[in-house]
């Protein structure tokens, strides 16, 4: 049993049950929890790297963050853990995470107290092998249960981001875990931090505010009962991941630096941007699509800034590389909050945007784009439409005749055997890296713009 350093008594009345306030990563399609424990004391689980918005939250309902838990080493975000830390928070991280700073362990069974409210961990491995999940416990009875990468509302946690060689060892993991939450009573709350759109989920559906009684309901794979028929399940729904996913667990077990002592971007000039790139930085143009595709510094890189920007730049950029921004005022601080929530610190932009770069003398590029009629007429005169989404949209819904490719193959290196294509995802951000990528290889690129949401408005044919 563990309790806070220093323990607090229990206030003399019993406390209300604690508020659980969620907070969404619309970027990473993760949630971080904030939970109030009482005596204007609050915990939060799991939280990005990134504590602006769980401080405001706090201080909007009168708060002060006293705690964090990890359930894992996460490989999708820097782990915000540290940064409370620097705040005066105290750190919980489950036992064999093996991190390298300041923490307390928390092992399977201990509880750690706050007056009435009790976490108490469930080894829960599977998703990594240190998985921890908390259940929240006032006055001795369980309240929710906050399940990370274990129990997913309508699915569960991926186990393959070790490698193959551990993924069928973890997915067993999996079974157990989920058999155990499975459990708790009807009523228990279900928290997980990965949601709908996470790469490191194997599948999920939307319930809304589920309990452990709705996932027994709704949840397929707790409706399996043999480990073997889970682990074919639950692999069936593996999808790509980025490619940083592979580093960014050694960086959080090693900490990164805070958020306050990393200066603000240089801003280069466009000469200097050239000798940069010269040595294996990475140009990213984070404006949008058709901005883009106008007109570009020969070799730039699509990443429209949006939600997915982030997932996009550590797919596409190799981990630790130099990374060259194309980004503009309220867009470029943002671009930069994204690119260090998954650890990319190593950051330059270019000042003056592509307006300099022009008056430089320097090469451009320009992408055509084409809307739905004219991609289909295209089409028909024999172009090769190149759907770049990921294998699971693909299934869902195709356009007839669209040759599939994903983006992270082509990001891979791996090209369309056409000297032409008009490449198309679901909006065209995606296709817009693709086209800029083959682009660099000789191909010429169309893109489509709107992708296939466009191409389903204008009413051509797809297949289901």
């Amino acid at each position: 049993m563990i309790a806070r350093q220093p323990l607090r008594p229990a206030a003399a009345a019993q406390a209300p049950e604690p508020g659980v306030h969620g907070i969404h990563d619309d970027a990473l399609a993760n949630n971080a929890y904030l939970v109030e424990v009482g005596q204007h004391e609050a915990v939060v689980i799991d939280p990005p790297r990134d504590p602006g918005p769980q401080i405001r939250l706090a201080e909007q309902i009168g708060v002060r963050i006293a705690a964090t838990l990890e359930t894992h080493v996460h490989a999708d975000y820097v782990s915000g853990a540290r940064e409370h830390a620097a705040c005066g928070a105290d750190v919980f991280v489950p036992k064999d995470a093996a991190v390298a700073w300041l923490h307390q362990n928390v092992a399977d069974g201990d509880r750690v107290r706050f007056g009435d409210v009790a976490f108490r961990a469930l080894a829960t491995p599977g998703h990594t092998p240190e998985h921890l999940a908390y259940v929240l416990e006032h006055a001795g009875e369980p309240r929710a249960v906050f399940t990370g990468g274990s129990l997913i509302v309508g699915g569960a946690g991926r186990t393959d981001l070790l490698g193959d060689a551990r993924t069928d060892e973890l997915a067993r993991a999996q079974f157990r875990s989920l058999r155990l939450l499975r459990q708790l009573p009807d009523a228990v709350r279900v928290y997980p931090t990965h949601g709908a759109g996470s790469f490191c989920l194997a599948s999920t559906t939307s319930v809304e505010n589920p309990t452990i009684g709705s996932e027994r309901i709704t949840n397929p794979l707790l409706a399996i009962h043999d480990e073997d028929t889970f682990g074919d399940e639950l692999r069936r729904g593996f999808g790509t991941f980025p490619r940083y996913y592979c580093h960014l667990q050694a960086v959080n077990r090693a900490g990164t630096r805070l958020l306050r002592d990393l200066s603000p971007p240089p801003a280069l000039d466009p000469r200097r941007v050239v000798r940069r790139t010269e040595e294996g930085a990475v140009l990213v143009d984070a404006r949008p699509i058709h901005e883009w595709a106008v007109g570009h510094p020969a070799g730039a890189i699509s990443n429209a800034l949006r939600p997915a920007f982030p997932s996009w730049l550590g797919w596409v950029v190799p981990f630790g590389t130099s990374v060259i921004l194309i980004a503009d005022g309220a867009e470029r601080a943002e671009a930069v909050r994204l690119a260090r929530a998954i650890g990319y610190d190593d950051l330059a932009v270019l000042d003056g945007g592509v307006d300099a770069w022009r008056s430089e003398g320097l090469p451009t590029s320009t992408t055509e784009e084409l809307t739905p009629h004219e991609a289909a007429e295209r089409q028909r005169a024999g172009a090769v439409l190149l759907d770049v989404r990921q294998d699971v949209e693909f299934d869902v819904l195709r356009i007839p005749g669209a040759l599939h490719l994903e983006l992270g193959a082509i990001i891979a290196g791996e090209t369309p055997d056409a000297p032409a294509v008009i490449a198309f995802c679901g909006h065209g951000e995606r296709s817009a890296t693709a086209a800029g990528l083959l682009e660099q290889r000789g191909v010429r690129v169309a893109n489509l713009i709107g992708g296939t949401a466009a191409w389903v408005d204008a009413g051509l044919p797809v297949e289901s």
